[in-house]
C-alpha cells in the first residue's frame, strides 16, 4: 500500500484515540470548570463510545452503497464541527452531547479505514497493514496526553478541542485530494433498505462474531485503563497532570513495538494462530495486575509493569483479531467494518462506565475491567480455535 494512503489511513484511524486520549489530563480541570468530579466528566469517555457504537452502523451500509470517499468526507466534517462545539460548551451537559456529535462524525474514518484495507490486501497483507496502522494510530497515545497537558497549562483545556478542530480539517482536505476510491466497480450495491436483514444475517456467522468479539473486549480493557488512568495516576499516586502524558505514552510505545512485532511474526504463521496465544498472555497480566491492585501499594510503580505488558500485548491481539474477522467478508466489508466496530465499542462504553460505577477511591474498579475483558477475550479467541478444528474436520470428511 502506498506510503500517503497509509498515513491518510493512520490519521483518520488516530481519530479515536486523539479525541479519547488528548483530554484525559484534563479530566480535573474540566471537572472543576463546571463544578463537579472526575466521576461525572468520565460520562462525556462513555458519551464518545456509546455514539462511536451507533454512528458505525451508519456508515457501513452507506460506505457499500456509494463507496468509500463521500460517507468519509461527511463524518470528518461533522466531527469537525462538533470539536469545535466541545471548544464552546458552557456546561458539561453541552460537552457531553458534543462528544456524542463528534463520535458520530469520528467513526467514519474507523468503518472506512477497516474497508480500504479489505478492499486492497487478502488476509496475511491485511494483518501486516492494520499492524502498520497501530504504529501510526499508536503515536496518538504517546503525544496527545503530553501536548493535552501541555496546552491545558497553557491555555486551558477548550484548546484541546480546537487542535482537534484543526487537525480532522486538515484530514478532511487531505482525503478530498488524495485517497482514491477503493469499492470495486463491480461490487453488489445493496439497497439501504435490506440494511437490517444484512446485520441479522452477518451476526448469525459465528466465526466473524467470535473474531470481532475477541478483538472487541481485549479493546475494552484499554479503554478501562483509559477511563481509569487518570484517577489512578493523578489524584490516587499524585502524578503531576502534565507528566500523565509520559506514563500513558509508554504503554503507548510497548503497544506500537509489539505491533511492529507482530507484522513480522506473520511471516511465520497467520494471524488467528497469534491471537490464540497472546490473548492468554493479556489474561495472565490483568490478574497479576488485579492481585496487585488488591494489595493497595504505596507506590505506582508495582501497578504499572503488568498494566504495560497487558497492554503491550494487545499490539498483536487487535490487527490479528481485526484481520481475521475481515477475512471472508470481501462483498461486504463495510457493513462488516461497521458491525465489528459497533459491538467493540458498545463493549468499550460499557467498560469504561463501570470502572465509574465501581470507584472506591482504589486502583482495583480499573484493575477488575482490565482482568474479566481479558479473560472474555481469551475465551472467545480459543472459541475461533474450536471452529476451526471443526472446519477443517469437516473439509477432510468431505474430500
Amino acid at each position: 500500500m502506498p506510503l500517503p494512503i497509509l498515513l491518510i489511513l493512520g490519521a483518520l484511524s488516530a481519530f479515536g484515540p486523539l479525541a479519547i486520549d488528548f483530554y484525559l489530563p484534563a479530566f480535573p480541570s474540566i471537572a472543576r470548570a463546571f463544578a463537579t468530579d472526575v466521576e461525572h466528566v468520565q460520562l462525556s469517555l462513555a458519551a464518545y463510545f456509546i455514539g462511536l457504537a451507533l454512528g458505525q452502523l451508519i456508515y457501513g451500509p452507506l460506505a457499500d452503497r456509494y463507496g468509500r470517499r463521500w460517507p468519509l468526507l461527511v463524518g470528518v466534517t461533522l466531527f469537525t464541527l462538533a470539536s469545535l462545539a466541545c471548544a464552546f460548551a458552557p456546561s458539561l451537559d453541552w460537552l457531553i452531547a458534543a462528544r456524542f456529535v463528534q463520535a458520530l462524525g469520528g467513526c467514519a474514518g474507523i468503518v472506512v479505514t477497516r474497508a480500504v484495507v479489505r478492499d486492497s490486501c487478502d488476509p496475511v497483507q491485511g494483518a501486516k497493514v492494520f499492524s502498520q496502522l497501530m504504529l501510526v494510530m499508536g503515536l496518538a497515545p504517546i503525544l496527545a496526553p503530553l501536548a493535552g497537558g501541555l496546552l491545558m497549562n497553557a491555555f486551558g483545556w477548550q484548546a484541546i478541542f480546537v487542535s482537534l478542530t484543526i487537525f480532522s480539517a486538515l484530514c478532511g482536505v487531505a482525503v478530498a485530494m488524495r485517497l482514491p476510491e477503493t469499492l470495486p466497480a463491480d461490487a453488489p450495491k445493496h439497497p439501504l433498505s435490506g440494511t437490517f436483514g444484512r446485520y441479522v444475517a452477518l451476526f448469525r456467522d459465528g466465526e466473524f462474531i467470535a473474531f470481532a468479539l475477541s478483538g472487541g473486549v481485549a479493546m475494552a480493557g484499554m479503554f478501562a485503563y483509559i477511563a481509569g488512568s487518570p484517577f489512578v495516576f493523578i489524584e490516587l499516586y499524585g502524578v503531576p497532570a502534565e507528566h500523565y502524558g509520559w506514563l500513558f505514552g509508554s504503554n503507548a510505545a510497548g503497544f506500537i513495538l509489539v505491533s511492529q512485532i507482530n507484522a513480522r511474526l506473520l511471516r511465520l504463521r497467520g494471524p488467528g494462530f497469534w491471537l490464540r496465544r497472546l490473548v492468554w498472555f493479556y489474561f495472565a497480566c490483568g490478574a497479576a495486575l488485579l492481585l496487585i491492585a488488591l494489595s493497595e501499594p504505596d507506590a505506582l510503580w508495582p501497578l504499572l509493569i503488568p498494566l504495560f505488558a497487558g497492554l503491550a500485548s494487545l499490539g498483536s491481539i487487535l490487527p490479528n483479531a481485526t484481520a481475521c474477522a475481515m477475512a471472508k467478508q470481501g462483498k461486504q466489508a463495510g457493513l462488516a467494518s461497521a458491525l465489528m466496530g459497533s459491538m467493540q465499542f458498545c463493549v468499550a462504553a460499557f467498560a469504561s462506565a463501570a470502572v465509574g460505577w465501581m470507584h472506591n477511591g482504589t486502583a482495583v474498579p480499573m484493575a477488575l475491567a482490565i482482568t474479566v475483558c481479558a479473560g472474555l477475550a481469551a475465551c472467545l479467541a480459543w472459541y475461533t480455535g474450536q471452529i476451526a478444528i471443526t472446519q477443517r474436520s469437516q473439509e477432510s470428511a468431505s474430500s
